[in-house]
């Protein structure tokens, strides 16, 4: 039991600093930008929402560390993020 308690914690472990979440990576991401690009850099999103011809893509959590990217004809216009 404490064996398997130890080996899915350093799993967790491992994850968490796997993390795209980073300034790094960030500061890959440039205008124009597709959002096939943009998961090339961060990964598939948390969550993408459709409103008036935009697409706005969130990596991570919202209340903490997170990246928000806006897409209109399938290219970034914003970025913001939090806690990177």
């Amino acid at each position: 039991m404490k064996r398997t308690i130890m080996i899915v914690g350093g799993v967790l472990l491992m994850l968490t600093g796997c993390s795209k979440l980073t300034q790094e990576n960030y500061d890959k991401l440039e205008m124009g930008m597709s959002q096939a690009e943009v998961e090339d850099v961060l990964g598939s999103a948390e969550r993408c929402s459709r409103s008036l011809g935009t697409q706005s893509c969130l990596w991570g959590d919202e209340e903490s560390k997170h990246i928000k990217v806006m897409f209109m004809n399938d290219q970034a216009v914003t970025f913001s993020y939090e806690g990177i």
